[in-house]
């Protein structure tokens, strides 16, 4: 088993080798399980319990004071599970492997994505809160209204906050600028001709209550075919509309190898854009790649 795993693309984080510690267990995790579909779902399981990372524990709160989970998996032969806005969900790459495993669906969103994952034994009512983004929420006053008084709310603050609601003076999707410390995680695994991949988040500070970015969506935040998969991260709404996971596999279908698909991938987003993104990239020959237009991407690797 081949595992490449990574923890966001964002600003250097304060405790690079803390995080690195964490990724190198996910992809080892990964790497000893006994299907590529099993090992991004382990190795994506330990990253959204560490709340270094954004997804899972110590997720972004949404403007409501929610914190909600998305998530997406796919393998080499077109099985896709993804889920949305899953409130108290701390490992989300689950409940979107009970939508792969247990539904026709490929996306299920909500209260009813949370009732469906717990009939299959997910657990849910998690508290995902940790001190940090309990004192950071603390500090504001967010509105009791409705959508729109939550829009005209957070049009001075979702640009000029980070991951954890601190104050920047960037625009939202432009990531390398912010002080943020943790992102988005993801992973892509192949064993012989089969590969899978899987992308998951706790969304983003401070973000309209519902909003979903583009890691649950096929081809944005995830994506994979037999020639390879990828997992993407960064400026989300920028990722969804360029599909940028989709953009790197195509690179392999053309007969790139992963480390070429991943930077021609990026390279094309930063031009389309103007933002910041990075990707992990599998081929099916075994190559690997990753790219950033960031300040820093943490990335890990296994073999077994």
């Amino acid at each position: 088993m081949q595992v490449i795993v990574h923890g966001g693309a964002g600003a250097s984080p304060d405790d690079p080798q803390a995080r690195q510690n964490v990724l190198d267990e996910a992809a080892a995790t990964g790497a000893d399980a006994t299907s590529p579909l099993d090992a991004v779902t382990a190795a994506v399981r330990v990253l959204e319990s560490n709340p270094r990372f954004n997804a899972g524990v110590g997720g972004a709160v949404q403007s409501d004071g929610v914190v909600r989970t998305d998530a997406g998996l796919m393998t080499s032969d077109r099985a896709v599970g993804a889920v949305s806005s899953l409130p108290g969900v701390e490992h989300a790459v689950d409940a979107a492997r009970v939508v792969l495993d247990e539904t026709p669906h490929v996306l299920v969103s909500g209260d009813e994505g949370v009732r469906l994952a717990a009939d299959y034994g997910v657990e849910t009512d998690c508290d995902l809160w940790t001190d940090r983004t309990r004192d950071r929420w603390a500090e504001l006053a967010p509105p009791s209204g409705g959508p729109a008084e939550h829009l005209s709310w957070l049009a001075d603050r979702f640009d000029r906050t980070d991951a954890d609601g601190r104050e920047s003076d960037s625009a939202a999707s432009n990531v390398a600028d912010t002080p943020q410390d943790h992102d988005t995680v993801g992973a892509v695994a192949r064993q012989g001709n089969r590969l899978a991949a899987a992308t998951s988040t706790g969304g983003r500070w401070l973000a309209l209550a519902g909003r979903v970015g583009d890691v649950p969506q096929v081809g944005s935040g995830f994506y994979c075919a037999p020639a390879g998969g990828a997992s993407a991260t960064g400026a989300g709404e920028d990722i969804a509309r360029v599909t940028l996971a989709r953009r790197a596999v195509d690179r392999l279908e053309r007969g790139d190898d992963a480390a070429t698909a991943a930077d021609r991938a990026i390279e094309a987003f930063g031009e389309l854009t103007g933002s910041d993104a990075g990707i992990i990239v599998l081929g099916r020959d075994g190559s690997l790649g990753s790219a950033f237009n960031s300040d820093a991407m943490q990335t890990a690797t296994a073999r077994r």
